[in-house]
């Protein structure tokens, strides 16, 4: 008997994602496509001309997969199946789930990236052994899963989690594009230590290279620190004291068991270690898990996710 197997899409800030997961979240096959700065009319284009590419060239001949899935950036209304908009700027209401469907004769099912990668997290990661837990995405940008009883934390306008435009004590003096100052994402995500690497560069002597075009690698910045470099240091620091109060800010919310991070820029585990004894004893004595880092590799996160979505439906 066949294995059954389904469609996961993830389409990212940089790349979109197509590949086939089975029941026990292995990934069978997938192909990588370039994405971009995309308006929605763009990047439905690119799943559709990227799926009939998988499909043609990747996917295995004879085996048809249960249902399609896709986790995708911004606001996503899961249970209808409408992606409401990349972000405010970019919004177009678009019932992707039921375009999907009729253009490859499947299933298909839509929700928001991190909400996805969450419930890859709560069916095959911490959710085997916590029902109430907090996945924190830190990538380009950052964004959360709210877990509370086992149920994942939507919103009245399915907007709940984007814990990124939330600020703490700190003044660095960053811009976002929310409109507000100093939130989290702009000084411990991948776009904020661009953005603070160029306005604090003035201050304090460095090696890291600043790209005219294109963002500062966050690699080179956790290096550059552990050789005391002194504006990798401030960068790191201010990272680390920014996602450390934005830890322990939702722990006062949702009193979660455990705390996972994921995304790029904590794989390695560095900005983990440089948090930890921000961490205060009081204010997590209760996540009895710890905050730890996701068991998924970062790559395959929202792929997974997005597998998800397809075996789990509108839920």
């Amino acid at each position: 008997m066949a294995q059954k197997t389904y469609l996961g899409i993830d389409l990212g800030g940089t790349k979109l994602l197509i590949g086939e997961v089975d029941e026990a979240g292995h990934i069978l096959r997938r192909k990588y496509y370039p994405s971009g700065f995309l308006n929605q009319q763009e990047a439905r284009a690119l799943i559709f001309r990227s799926m009939d590419d998988y499909l043609a060239t990747t996917a295995e001949a004879g085996c048809m997969p249960q249902a399609i899935g896709a986790g995708l950036l911004g606001r996503v209304d899961a249970e209808q199946g409408v992606w409401e908009q990349i972000d405010p700027r970019r919004t177009c209401h678009m019932p992707l789930s039921e375009e999907l469907s009729a253009r490859y004769g499947l299933p298909a099912f839509i929700d928001n990236d991190v909400k996805s990668a969450t419930r890859a997290e709560l069916r095959w990661g911490v959710g085997r052994f916590s029902r109430d837990f907090v996945y924190i995405n830190v990538g380009t940008g950052i964004a959360a899963g709210i877990v509370i009883g086992g149920r994942l934390l939507r919103g009245s306008h399915c907007n709940a989690g984007e814990v990124g435009h939330t600020t703490i004590d700190l003044r660095v003096g960053t811009q976002c594009a929310c409109g507000r100052h100093d939130c989290v994402e702009t000084i411990a995500a991948g776009m904020g230590f661009d953005l603070c690497a160029r306005l604090l560069q003035p201050q304090y002597p460095t090696s890291l290279a600043i790209p005219a075009e294109g963002r500062v690698a966050v690699q080179d910045v956790f290096r550059l620190c552990r050789e005391g470099d002194p504006l990798c240091v401030r960068l790191v620091a201010n990272a680390a004291e920014a996602l450390s109060g934005l830890v322990m800010n939702l722990v006062r919310m949702s009193d979660p068991d455990t705390i996972v991070l994921g995304g790029s820029v904590v794989a390695d585990g560095y900005l983990l270690s440089q948090m930890q004894p921000l961490l205060q004893d009081e204010t997590i004595r209760f996540v009895t898990h710890g905050v730890q880092l996701t068991a998924m590799d970062a790559r395959d996160a929202g792929l997974l996710g997005a597998a998800c979505v397809a075996m789990d439906g509108n839920a």
